[in-house]
């Protein structure tokens, strides 16, 4: 007679892959020590330029008193921080076109599609955790540094915590447009050039020539005049609607990055 024997089977099913592919992204991220030094650039970039801007605020005159807004004074690191976090944006995809590891990450994740919507999710959730808590921390340090006879902005104020929270969702919005960019273009000089012309040369040369009526929809006069305001700025977009469109901005360009990745050889 001859004995069965059945070997045991494992009866776990394997995780999607997208979830291997978002794990495999955020090791590299937190590996890489180009992360925590841009990262830790923008935490003290941010909170600095808040802390010294609000110290040297003044006493609002009766004429301007109902204008005055010191939420705003005190983000106006974001142009900074969203400088140093669009361009790790782009690197995250960029870097590895130019060190030739994306043979290595295709290898593993075939579905290009799904490599880009695993970098955008891991990196778009570390930076908006990052954003916000640097916007707090920036908002309550330059709140300390105002003088006597400066009126003081309180996080219960109306608009003032939208405005901080906002603030800090912008720059993960800034970080998935260099994602978007970074796939677009596959290069990174090409890239950070395009970055940096639609968040701070467009909008100051379209400004200049013909005032608000186009500029409010670039990204960085959204973030200074309807976001990271408590209190409404004229000719400018609503904070919610500048929201929405800077949503709208970056789902276009992570779609269109993710075709061309589909298209495109490595």
């Amino acid at each position: 007679m001859t004995a069965l024997t059945s070997t045991p089977t494992s009866h776990s099913s394997p995780s999607s892959p997208f979830a291997r592919a978002a794990r495999m992204e955020w090791i590299k991220l937190r590996s890489l020590r180009s992360t925590a030094w841009a990262l830790l650039l923008t935490v003290t970039g941010m909170v600095a330029v808040g802390v010294v801007t609000m110290a040297h605020t003044k006493a609002p005159s009766p004429a301007k008193a109902a204008v005055f807004d010191p939420t705003n004074n005190v983000l106006a690191g974001v142009a900074l921080g969203q400088l140093v976090v669009g361009v790790l944006g782009v690197l995250v995809v960029t870097g590895e076109y130019s060190c030739g590891s994306i043979r290595s990450t295709l290898a593993a994740v075939p579905d290009r599609r799904t490599m880009l919507a695993a970098k955008a999710a891991v990196y778009g959730t570390v930076t908006l955790v990052v954003g916000e808590a640097v916007a707090l921390v920036t908002f309550f340090a330059g709140r300390a540094a105002l003088a006597d006879g400066v009126p003081r902005p309180g996080i219960g104020d109306p608009g003032v915590l939208r405005a901080v929270l906002l603030a800090g969702a912008y720059l993960s919005l800034v970080g998935l447009l260099g994602i978007g960019i970074g796939a677009l273009t596959r290069h990174t000089a090409s890239a950070i050039a395009a970055l940096v012309g639609v968040t701070f040369v467009l909008p100051a040369v379209i400004g200049g020539l013909s005032g608000p009526t186009v500029a409010k929809f670039f990204p960085t006069m959204i973030a200074g005049n309807s976001l990271a305001v408590a209190k409404p700025v004229a000719d400018m977009l609503t904070p919610w609607t500048g929201f929405a469109v800077l949503c709208l901005y970056v789902a276009v360009t992570l779609g269109a990055g993710a075709r061309l990745l589909a298209h495109r050889d490595a």
